[in-house]
């Protein structure tokens, strides 16, 4: 049973089969990918606002109020209208008006997520479903945009808390849409409107932060948030937003030249230098020459003058007088520093910089004496003390939330490598075990052709033997054909006077013929197929004796092999060698190793001959023949 396996496998191109099991063993393993559907599907209005919202929110807005009634009939759309109209509401300006409508959408989807099966194998999920009349027809929406309406409902939804100024719900959203995206999406998965959610969302985390001077936790959540903005081509300004953002707080860290690096890269990545962002990064630039070198502050001062005349509205004028009032203020002129400062509280509409201004008027009153000023500005700093002390809890949620969330995305990368690690090791293994099967059908496979080899090397010597006793039989008939035609009239030798019936029996008697029978019929030393002939180098013919074999021969054959030579020029040395050890009863073994060429090669020049002399039979039978006839 064994060997007929064997037999199959090597009959059957036995690597190419094994190849083929191999891959129809993964096929049949590979897991099926299941859809969540719901009850309903998405109303093809509302597909053409989700689309268009991305490239035109007003546009997208009007056409969401227009069709609101008319697709929220069912459940699903009404969520799915819902999300899309407090993302329109941001989007344009406006402040939330549906938060109840929207948490609920929140819960909804949630149980959306809730209910999705694992996902086997991310690739095979459908595409996210796009605008445009019908498609909601043609494809089921997947697994893959419930986790993404739910990842933009809690964002968008922590955009409502945050404009509420309730920045810790704000974050936990933020970070809940992360979640959700992260343990969904590879990295190859997040194209397109995807990759920019990851982005925005990673930035809304960023000024969360960045409120509470939360440096290091600011920081991170801007490197993670270019990650995403350096594969939009069209997002140079919220590059270099981001990197103004990270070089302010090192700044505000007293790193300076990380600062200073930052601030470069951000001035770097903007490509239109008449654009509030460039001015901005230039002024943070020029404060930043100045903290490092204080005799630089003409030149700095200089600088912020410049900017300042080129400012396009009250907003930012107010923002480069109060940093030109610092200056001044540092360098204690202080009537310069009281003319700025003084200005910026009294006119900008911006609460954190009138209240810095304010805090340095204080102390500029103190040193002028000016008290009634001083009241002034004290009171209006008043509340932002139990602010401070309201930001010191705010913080350390904060604080907490972000350690969970680093947490949680170590354990996500530990599991994540820890999978990439084990599917490596079982591709290894699996490479390893076919390569073995391999292998082992090789093996076997060889093993086999061997057997068959020596099988048929076994009835080719059984032939030999038959034929060289039917040779023999041939040769006692031919002499006493030959005495009896001695008897009645003179005989006639085919080739030369040198040729008599018994001219076998004289050449096996030749010294050198006697040599090598004795040597092939060693039975200490007995010659074996199935050893390599170089294992017999021993006993190999020399050049000597195969000149001596060669005379021998021609003694008793000369006419033969001239008639050979003549009627088959391309007969070459080697030729007439094998022709001489033939005639001397040897097999195609025993000639193998004393010429120490392989028994293939032997083999060949044997069904060669018999080719060129036109014959089956051994090339000593034909031989002989030759010579009767």
């Amino acid at each position: 049973m064994w060997r007929g396996f064997l037999f199959i496998f090597a009959s059957m191109k036995a690597k190419a089969f094994a190849i083929g099991l191999f891959l129809l063993a993964l096929v049949a393993c590979r897991p099926s990918t299941k859809v969540v559907e719901p009850a309903e599907m998405p109303s093809p209005e509302l597909l053409t606002v989700d689309s268009l919202m991305w490239q035109q929110p007003d546009s997208a807005l009007a056409c969401l109020v227009s069709c609101f009634d008319a697709c929220t009939t069912t459940e699903y759309n009404r969520h799915y209208a819902n999300l899309l109209l407090s993302e329109l509401l941001y989007k344009n300006d406006y402040a939330q008006t549906n938060r109840p409508e929207l948490q609920q959408a929140v819960a909804y989807y949630d149980s959306l997520v809730r209910k999705a099966p694992p996902l086997q194998r991310r690739s095979e999920e459908f595409p996210p479903l796009k605008g445009g009349k019908g498609d909601s027809k043609h494809k089921p929406i997947s697994n893959n945009d419930h986790f993404f309406l739910a990842a933009r409902a809690h964002y968008i939804n922590g955009v409502g808390y945050y404009e509420n100024d309730s920045a810790v719900p704000a974050c936990r959203e933020y970070l809940k849409a992360l979640e959700i995206m992260e343990g969904r999406f590879e990295e190859k998965d997040l194209v397109g409107d995807r990759v920019r959610f990851m982005a925005l969302t990673y930035t809304r985390l960023t000024d969360v932060f960045s409120d509470f001077y939360l440096h290091e936790q600011t920081i991170f959540f801007v490197q993670q948030s270019l990650v995403y903005y350096r594969n939009q081509v069209d997002f140079s300004w919220h590059i270099a937003r981001m990197l103004n953002e990270i070089g302010s707080h090192y700044d505000m860290m007293n790193e300076l030249d990380s600062a200073e690096c930052y601030y470069q890269k951000a001035e770097d990545a903007l490509h239109d230098t008449n654009t509030l962002m460039f001015r901005d990064i230039a002024t943070r630039q020029a404060y930043l020459e100045y903290k490092k070198d204080s005799l630089k502050a003409d030149a700095s001062i200089l600088r912020l003058f410049q900017l300042l005349s080129e400012s396009e509205n009250n907003l930012e004028r107010f923002a480069r007088c109060a940093t030109i009032g610092e200056i001044y203020y540092r360098e204690a002129q202080l009537d310069s520093a009281w003319h700025y400062l003084n200005m910026v509280y009294h006119e900008t509409p911006n609460i954190g910089t009138k209240k810095q201004a304010a805090e340095w008027l204080v102390e500029i009153c103190k040193v002028k004496g000016r008290v009634v000023e001083m009241h002034e500005f004290a009171g209006f700093l008043v509340p932002f003390a139990n602010q401070e002390e309201n930001n010191g809890g705010i913080k350390s949620q904060l604080t907490e939330l972000y350690n969970t969330f680093k947490q949680k995305e170590l354990e996500r990368q530990h599991k994540m490598e820890t999978n990439r690690h084990a599917k490596r090791t079982i591709a290894t293994i699996g490479c390893l075990l076919f390569v073995m099967l391999i292998i082992l059908i090789l093996y076997f496979r060889n093993k086999l052709h061997k057997q068959n080899l020596e099988t048929q090397m076994e009835v080719e010597r059984h032939t030999h033997k038959v034929q060289q006793a039917a040779l023999a039989g041939r040769l006692k008939r031919s002499n006493a054909t030959l005495k009896e035609q001695a008897k009645t009239k003179p005989v006639v030798v085919p080739f030369s006077d040198v040729q008599d019936p018994n001219t076998a029996k004289k050449y096996s008697d030749e010294p050198i013929c006697q040599h090598i029978l004795a040597v092939c019929n060693d039975k200490s030393n007995p010659i074996k197929s199935t050893v390599p002939v170089s294992a017999y180098a021993d006993i190999a013919l020399t050049d000597a004796q195969n000149a001596q074999l060669k005379d021998a021969a021609m003694r008793h054959y000369g006419p033969l092999f001239g008639k050979l030579k003549h009627q088959h020029p391309e007969l070459k040395e080697k030729d007439f060698l094998y022709c001489y050890l033939c005639l001397l009863g040897l097999d195609n073994s025993q000639i193998a190793v004393l010429t120490q060429l392989s028994y293939r090669t032997i083999w060949e020049r044997e069904k060669r001959l018999q080719t060129l002399f036109h014959g089956n039979d051994r090339i000593a039978v034909i031989l002989h023949e030759m010579m009767i006839h």
